[in-house]
């Protein structure tokens, strides 16, 4: 059975990933940049089965340069890589928002995506298997105000992964997109610095999809036999849906 490498594997959707693929017996590449967090993983899924950890940053192509090469036999050959590592920073109108925020979105959303699906996807073309599985969001597909930067950046993730199909058509590697609603995990306390008030209002009231929900989908994407390529797959808590037109209307002259 192949390895399945996760990025963002220290807590969420990634953590809860790596326990279902763990359950089924493959070997783990968890990559993260909380060493304490990630430990816990490893030390929690090395009883099942060998897990390889890297503390490293996304954002680092230097790092990520030779992942493959440095994975022992054990990890070969590669059957999954999860492109999970992501943020939202923010929830600003575009003319208020910290420029610095944005460079963090685009480089971690989009540049590490890129990164880690160049550093892994030649292994899978020479093995002539695969499944690259993109963590988008519902924000890639339906604007929202104050979403910007973070719905460009899953936009972004959305149409890479349909390119790559392009790419790969032949080659035997499947490709995916999977893009949760609303969801409590770190996110929304990331989302606002730290606050976990404001963090835990965003769910009030209501029942948001859990990691582990995210992550049954993911286990079952990437259990559909080899033939069959799930392109995009979009999920919402039954409390979430879209909303009307935003229309400003300007009031009547006295």
């Amino acid at each position: 059975m192949g390895s399945v490498i996760i990025t963002g594997a220290s807590s969420g959707f990634g953590r809860a990933a790596a326990s279902l693929f763990a359950e089924a017996g493959h070997p783990l590449v968890l990559l993260a940049r909380r060493k304490d967090r990630l430990a816990e993983v490893e030390a929690l899924l090395q009883q099942q089965v060998p897990v390889h950890i890297e503390v490293l940053d996304v954002r680092d192509q230097d790092a990520l340069a030779g992942l493959v090469d440095r994975l022992p036999d054990a990890y070969r050959p590669i059957d999954v890589l999860l492109n999970n590592a992501g943020l939202a920073l923010g929830l600003g109108a575009a003319d208020q928002a910290d420029l610095a925020d944005w460079d963090t979105m685009v480089d971690t959303n989009i540049r590490g995506l890129m990164y880690c699906t160049r550093a892994v996807l030649p292994a899978m073309v020479a093995q002539k298997a695969g499944h690259i599985i993109n963590l988008g969001s519902v924000a890639g597909n339906w604007p929202y105000p104050g979403g910007n930067v973070y719905g460009g950046t899953k936009a972004f993730v959305q149409q890479f992964s349909r390119n790559l199909r392009a790419d790969l058509l032949g080659k035997g590697v499947r490709v995916t997109t999977i893009d949760p609603g609303m969801c409590e995990t770190e996110f929304s306390e990331v989302r606002f610095g730290g606050d976990e008030e404001k963090a835990a209002a965003v769910y009030s009231g209501m029942v948001p999809l859990s990691a582990e929900d995210v992550a049954e989908t993911i286990y079952w994407v990437a259990k559909r036999p080899a033939h069959v390529n799930v392109n995009q797959l979009e999920m919402m808590p039954i409390a979430q849906a879209w909303s009307p037109f935003a229309v400003h209307r300007e009031d009547p002259e006295p």
